[in-house]
């Protein structure tokens, strides 16, 4: 609350909470990385656990882990029955190369016993929680693993796909760690063979050649040349050399450049994120009598930076101006996309509109954004533009001369 001057607790429990499920503070005496107002103590973790800092660790290194918990205090340390499940799971999965991981861990726990004892303990600890985030308790969500705007799309967000040991299985096929009222399902042949169907697909709609990769990024980059500022001299001058914020006051002024009315036709997101430009689209729009797409797509941008007391109101406002059976300005959604938001607006969050809002996003760009640069309010601006900036070079010709 005191450092990123949040008024309301919840949102504070919120933030932090986010902070302890990434493991850069851990509780120290649970296991489930939620922040709580109720007097626990936290810990915070070494920088060298941290998520930015570290890799994605192996089914090895687990394996590491629960064996040398197995050789140190059994009372502090003693193995959960889930931890116990994986440890056998990887000790079969390992079995040819088990000796060189138990001689890992021994070694491992050889070093630690040379430590303080105070510092072995937070030590401990600390390397717990790495575990609790890479390998959590079951029923905590993976977050090494998981996108919370993915999340919000899906039509029960609870049935996501876990992982035990690092290995990620099919909803059906949970082992009984995480499902134990149910019965295990053998991995058939049939099973495999659609993976590697699964797998080819997306390997052959991902793969691109070298040239075009390549042709691509001259393109854009032969498109933003004059963009940047330690390429192309800007005028009147580069504020990261000069220290002269005068370019900087022009690019927000409220009279465009020519440059920067020419930079819209890039992309629609180029228009989206100028604020003149974006006022200009709406204008636009009002004109076709189809505004209500934008406006839409800018009510939930703004949405995800409400805070937390204020989401479900929002939402609210939302759906009614924009979705409800009787909206005031209805907008055009496929089933898909409406059946998965009417159900998301049951439990309200910053994302309940994400598939909506991707919809409209590309709705816009194949169709409205396309007009917009075709359209005399465009055209127009634009021509100005350039007259202006011809009058310029012409006097500033007239005058060396």
């Amino acid at each position: 609350m005191k450092n990123l001057s949040i008024e309301d607790p919840v949102e504070a429990i919120h933030m932090g909470s986010l902070i302890a499920a990434q493991g850069y503070i851990f509780p120290i005496s649970d296991h489930v990385l939620t922040l709580k107002d109720d007097g626990t103590f936290y810990r915070f973790q070494a920088p060298y656990f941290w998520p930015s800092n570290c890799w994605e660790p192996e089914n090895t290194d687990y394996a590491i882990y629960l064996c040398k918990r197995t050789m140190q205090n059994k009372a502090r340390l003693e193995l959960a029955d889930y931890e116990a499940e994986n440890l056998a799971r990887l000790q079969r999965a390992f079995a040819r190369k088990w000796e060189f991981i138990f001689m890992q861990a021994e070694a491992q726990v050889k070093i630690d016993r040379k430590k303080d004892k105070t510092e072995r303990k937070i030590l401990d600890s600390q390397e717990r929680a790495f575990w609790d985030v890479h390998r959590p308790v079951p029923g905590c969500v993976n977050t090494t693993e998981m996108d919370i705007r993915k999340c919000r799309r899906m039509k029960n967000p609870q049935k996501v796909k876990k992982s035990v040991y690092g290995v990620t299985e099919d909803s059906q096929s949970q082992s009984p760690v995480h499902m134990p009222s149910q019965p295990i399902r053998k991995t058939t042949k049939e099973d495999f063979r659609k993976k590697i169907t699964f797998l080819n697909v997306q390997i052959d709609r991902h793969c691109l050649k070298m040239s075009k990769v390549a042709e691509s990024l001259i393109t854009y980059s032969d498109q933003y040349i004059e963009y940047d500022p330690f390429i192309t001299p800007a005028e009147p001058s580069n504020p990261w050399i000069s220290d002269d914020a005068t370019l900087w006051d022009i690019e927000m002024s409220k009279e465009p450049s020519q440059q920067r009315v020419k930079r819209w036709g890039f992309s629609i997101d180029e228009v989206l994120k100028d604020p003149v430009g974006r006022d200009l689209f709406l204008r636009f729009l009002e004109s076709e009598f189809s505004s209500e797409n934008l406006r839409f797509w800018l009510a939930v941008q703004d949405l995800k930076r409400q805070p937390l007391q204020d989401v479900a109101t929002r939402v609210e406002e939302i759906w009614q101006e924009f979705l409800a059976p009787g909206a005031q300005s209805p907008i055009n959604l496929d089933s898909h996309s409406y059946e998965r938001t009417s159900q998301n607006v049951q439990d309200p969050g910053r994302y309940t509109f994400e598939d909506a809002q991707e919809h409209i996003y590309k709705l816009m760009k194949s169709d409205s954004y396309a007009r917009f640069l075709r359209s005399n309010t465009y055209q127009d601006l634009l021509l100005a533009k350039k007259k202006v900036s011809f009058g310029k070079d012409m006097l500033a010709s007239l005058s060396t001369y």
